[in-house]
């Protein structure tokens, strides 16, 4: 392995946040990037799954739970369900 091909570490020290003591804006942004929950909803008098980010906001809708999550997989997200 090269030089140019040795992964990269960040430099500079690790901040390290105090959980806490987190603001409300960074707790609302905990996970957006890598969490999305799926909830049950009724859509024109259908049930369907809408998948939404962390912080709430809606990002698609599925016609199955099974779709849902895999299309959250497929993203590189982690799935969570929400009852």
């Amino acid at each position: 392995m090269t030089e140019s091909e040795t992964p990269q570490m960040p430099q500079g020290p690790v901040q390290r946040i105090d959980i806490r003591h987190l603001t409300t804006e960074q707790l609302a942004g905990l996970g957006v990037a890598q969490i999305a929950y799926v909830k049950q909803v009724l859509m024109n008098g259908t049930i369907a799954f809408a998948i939404h980010a962390a912080d709430g906001t809606p990002m698609a809708m599925a016609d199955s739970c099974d779709v849902a999550v895999a299309a959250i997989r497929q993203h590189e997200m982690l799935p969570t369900l929400v009852h």
